[in-house]
């Protein structure tokens, strides 16, 4: 299963939004949710890692 980093960011964005106090809680909930966003738009962004295709390996060995 994949994360849909896409719709986490625009929530993670929308709470941020809804967090206007000038309160030590909400800036500090809107600290943390700064970092979150960043972190899931960079993995939102991350090229897809590449997969490792393995060969069957021959039990009978060549000799020259």
């Amino acid at each position: 299963m994949t994360s849909d980093f896409s719709a986490a960011r625009i929530h993670l964005e929308r709470a941020y939004h809804y967090l206007r106090g000038s309160d030590e809680t909400s800036r500090t909930a809107c600290d943390a949710l700064d970092l979150l966003i960043e972190t899931v738009a960079e993995a939102q962004h991350r090229p897809p890692e590449a997969g490792v295709l393995e060969f069957p390996q021959s039990t009978a060995r060549r000799t020259a």
